[in-house]
């Protein structure tokens, strides 16, 4: 049983103790009765406490394990401090996430999670030990593993170390949602399309231009998530239970975060005013609102992409996306966008989270916030959504997207905002008669351009070229050949 954790299962009891009595806890169990009545007590997720922060909680009790054999708290014990570090390294190497048993959702600002690792840590170094699950004299989860620590600083710490993961998981997953866009910009930099505001035809554009676009919203994104990691790494370890340090020694206090450091390879700084960092949970706000402003950038874009891809026959048709499956039981031939719809979904759950953690922060009470298990839930789970919802925009959707170019020609030449094209060279009021005309007459444009002689079919054609529709502005002393018998000779 010493060389490996293992896995929960029914069986026989053991008793433990705690202010409240004896309990039952399953003989085989690595958690202990405060775990046992946690799990009584809040089942409302269903669902444990977020696995990476289980494993954050590993790497931080590593630190503190660390420093405490450092200090020789165990100095008379040094087979107890190696099982205790070593227990924590599987922890943090997710070795003892079938232990993660604790509801998600809890009361006591996360205690019931810093207990249940602390008996999952104390019970896995027993049996590394050799010695029974429960001996708690030997390995004590409070006298031990909990030793110079609150739940206070513990959990906002390993909180603000599984946020940092999962802002990089999510910055890697925008990159490459970025570069699909941009090879997409790439490809379809020659298919010149109808732009559109306010859902009406306005002025031409190119699909490569539509697409360079989004690459340019996820860039930002992927920037403001780098950058947003700095707030993370000011922790309050060490500051116990309201940020004094209380029961910690000194050298402690001010070793535990480089210890930490140094086993994260993260730049984590010890809080100036340790009791506003137990205090205050504003910083998640922060990082949540940047979260919300990738999720917004998802929603637009996959509302476009249906937009674009829509028909096929009776839409705009303009791209096609992936076929992914059949999308209706009574209609045959339906395809549905599924994914941009499926993204959609996990970037409106991004903004409730967005709220939900708001909330959560500003209801903390003098020196501690009791609804960090909230918080926690809410922002891990926005960060899985985001990383996921990127992956597989880009890899099931972005990736796959054809252009339809006689469709996007096909509206270039029907469209009477084509006549916008047309202001520089004949004014507004010309080009307005001949937008009117089309719309009149249904006919093109160009067709009525060239019949009128306002035009010849090489000057028209200049106006609608990739170069011409995407160039910034008019070049300075811009004049243009209208056709034969004209003198100025500067083309578009």
């Amino acid at each position: 049983m010493a060389d490996s954790p293992t896995s929960p299962r029914g069986g026989a009891v053991r008793r433990e103790s705690d202010l409240l009595g004896a309990r039952g806890v399953p003989a085989d169990a690595l958690y202990g009765v405060h775990t046992l009545r946690a799990r009584e007590n809040f089942p409302l997720a269903g669902r444990p406490a977020h696995p990476e922060l289980f494993r954050a909680f590993g790497a931080v009790k590593l630190a503190c394990a660390r420093v405490n054999r450092g200090l020789g708290c165990w100095a008379e014990a040094p087979e107890k401090a190696e099982a205790l570090c070593r227990a924590c390294a599987e922890m943090m190497e997710g070795l003892l996430d079938a232990w993660n048993v604790t509801d998600a959702l809890q009361g006591g600002a996360g205690t019931s999670t810093n207990l249940n690792v602390n008996e999952v840590l104390a019970n896995r170094a027993l049996q590394l030990l050799g010695r029974p699950l429960g001996d708690y004299a030997a390995v004590s989860p409070l006298d031990d593993v909990n030793l110079h620590q609150s739940t206070n600083d513990t959990y906002p710490t390993a909180l603000r170390l599984a946020a940092i993961r999962g802002l990089r998981a999510l910055e890697q997953a925008l990159v490459a949602l970025q570069e699909a866009f941009q090879a997409k910009e790439q490809a379809f930099a020659h298919v010149v399309k109808m732009g559109r505001t306010e859902m009406q035809d306005a002025v031409l554009v190119t699909l490569g231009r539509e697409m360079g676009a989004y690459a340019e919203a996820f860039a930002r994104d992927r920037w403001r998530v780098y950058k947003c990691e700095e707030r993370l790494r000011v922790v309050n370890l060490g500051g116990t239970a309201v940020g004094t340090g209380y029961a910690a020694p000194r050298r402690f206090i001010f070793q535990a975060v480089e210890e930490l450091r140094g086993i994260t390879g993260i730049g984590f700084a010890r809080a100036e005013n340790l009791v506003e960092a137990t205090q205050n949970a504003d910083v998640f706000v922060e990082v949540s609102g940047i979260l919300k402003a990738c999720a917004v950038n998802l929603l637009k874009t996959c509302g476009d992409l249906r937009l674009l891809s829509s028909g096929p026959e009776a839409g705009l048709a303009e791209i096609r996306l992936p076929r992914l499956q059949a999308g209706s039981s009574i209609m045959p031939g339906k395809v549905n966008p599924v994914l941009p719809e499926a993204v959609s979904q996990a970037a409106m759950r991004v903004l409730g989270n967005d709220q939900v953690i708001a909330l959560a922060a500003s209801q903390g009470n003098l020196e501690l916030n009791a609804f960090l298990p909230l918080i926690a839930d809410a922002l891990l789970e926005s960060l899985d959504l985001l990383a996921r919802a990127c992956a597989l925009l880009r890899s099931k959707c972005v990736e796959g997207i054809q252009a339809d170019e006689e469709r996007c020609a096909a509206h270039v030449r029907t469209a009477s905002a084509a006549a916008t094209a047309l202001v520089a060279v004949l004014g507004y009021e010309a080009a307005s008669a001949l937008a009117k005309a089309s719309a009149a007459e249904k006919r093109p444009i160009r067709d009525l351009a060239l019949e009128r002689g306002l035009l010849t079919a090489e000057a028209f054609d200049a106006l609608f070229t990739p170069e011409a529709v995407c160039r910034l502005g008019m070049p300075d002393g811009f004049r243009f050949d209208r056709g034969p018998g004209d003198d100025h000779a500067d083309h578009a």
